[in-house]
C-alpha cells in the first residue's frame, strides 16, 4: 500500500485528489497540505513541513507554485519519501541538478507529473512507431499554446520569479515527446531557438528547433499569446501520424495515420482519465511493480528536459 500525501490544494491538487474516488488497495490518500485553503477537514496537515515529517506518508505529490517545488523535493527526499512533482522540477538546470545529485541511490523514488506519458495513447503511439511498414521517423512536430486575453502582473504565468513563461510552464510537452522518439536523451541537440517576451519581461511564444539522434528533425511551439493547433505529429518514411490530442488525451481518443494508400484511425478506450493512469503507473512503480514505467519522466529525463529548456531560455 502506498500512502499518498499532497502538497497544494490548487486546481492540479484537487484534480489529483479526485483520483482517489475509484481507487483500489494499491494507493491511498492520507493527508493534504495548503497554504491556502481551509484546514478544518480531517486530512489536513496544518502545514507542508508536518506532512513531509509524517510516518504515515510514503509517496508526496506536489502542485505548488514552480518556484516552491525545488526546495519541496529536497525536503521530501531527505525524510525518505518517494515523490511525484508537478512540471517543472526546477526553474533552471542548476536547480534540477542538485536534486539530481541528491537523489544518488534513490533515483526510482522519484518522477515529474508530465502526465499524458501514462495515458494508454502514448503506448500505442510508440507501438505504431516500431512498425516497420511505416519506415524510420524523418521529421516531428509538437504545439502546445493558448491564448491568455490580459496579462496580469501579478499572475504565475507571468511572473519570473515565480517560474512564470511559455518556455517554462509549457515547454516540457514538446520536448518530452521528442525524447520519447529518441534513443539517448544526450543525443537531443538544439539546432535553433526563439522566444518572444512581453512587458513583465518573461516570454509569451517560443520556437525551438531540435536533432535527434543526429537524423531526425524536431521542431516545437509553445506559446501564452496563440492559439496554437495543439497536436502532435510524426512524419515517417512510409506514413504520417498525427496525434490531435497529445496532452490532456480522453478515455476515449485516436491517433490518425495517414499512409500512401490509406487513411485510417487507432481508437483507444480506457475507463480512467489521464491523472488516475498517472497515480496508478507511478504508484506501480514505486512498489516495483510497473512493467510500463520507462514512459514515465524519471529524474534523468527531468534533466535532460531542463538542459534543452535551459537553452531554449537563453
Amino acid at each position: 500500500m502506498i500512502n499518498w500525501g499532497v502538497i497544494g490544494f490548487g486546481r492540479m491538487g484537487k484534480t489529483f485528489t479526485n483520483c482517489f474516488k475509484n481507487t483500489d488497495q494499491l494507493f491511498q490518500l492520507r493527508g493534504i497540505a495548503s497554504n491556502s485553503n481551509s484546514k478544518n477537514k480531517n486530512e489536513f496537515y496544518k502545514n507542508y513541513e508536518d506532512l513531509i515529517y509524517s510516518s504515515e506518508i510514503d509517496a508526496v505529490y506536489i502542485s505548488t507554485l514552480n518556484n516552491t517545488h525545488k526546495d519541496l523535493v529536497t525536503k521530501c527526499i531527505k525524510q525518505n519519501k518517494k515523490v511525484l512533482c508537478e512540471k517543472p522540477l526546477g526553474l533552471n538546470l542548476n536547480e534540477v541538478k542538485e536534486i539530481y545529485d541528491l537523489l544518488s541511490d534513490k533515483k526510482d523514488s522519484f518522477f515529474e507529473a508530465i502526465a499524458y506519458r501514462s495515458h494508454p495513447q502514448t503506448l500505442k503511439l510508440k507501438e505504431l512507431l516500431e512498425d516497420r511498414n511505416f519506415g524510420k521517423v524523418k521529421k516531428v512536430e509538437a504545439n502546445f499554446g493558448f491564448k491568455v486575453k490580459k496579462i496580469k502582473k501579478d499572475s504565475r504565468l507571468f511572473n519570473k520569479s515565480l517560474g512564470g513563461g511559455s518556455i517554462l510552464d509549457l515547454g516540457c510537452y514538446p520536448v518530452s515527446f521528442f525524447s520519447l522518439l529518441n534513443n539517448d536523451f544526450n543525443d537531443l541537440e538544439v539546432i535553433k531557438s526563439d522566444r518572444i517576451l512581453c512587458e513583465t519581461n518573461v516570454d509569451v511564444h517560443g520556437e525551438i528547433e531540435l536533432r535527434l539522434n543526429n537524423q531526425v528533425t524536431a521542431i516545437g511551439r509553445v506559446s501564452l499569446s496563440q492559439n496554437l493547433d495543439n497536436i502532435c505529429r510524426v512524419y515517417c518514411e512510409n506514413a504520417i501520424i498525427t496525434v490531435s490530442s497529445p496532452w490532456l488525451p480522453s478515455e476515449k481518443t485516436f491517433l490518425e495515420i495517414e499512409t500512401k494508400g490509406r487513411y485510417f484511425k487507432e481508437f483507444i478506450i480506457t475507463k480512467k482519465n489521464v491523472y488516475e493512469h498517472q497515480l496508478e503507473n507511478v504508484s506501480l512503480a514505486f512498489k516495483r511493480k510497473n512493467s510500463k514505467n520507462s514512459l514515465l519522466v524519471n529524474i534523468e529525463e527531468s534533466l535532460e528536459i531542463s538542459r534543452i529548456l535551459d537553452e531554449w531560455l537563453k
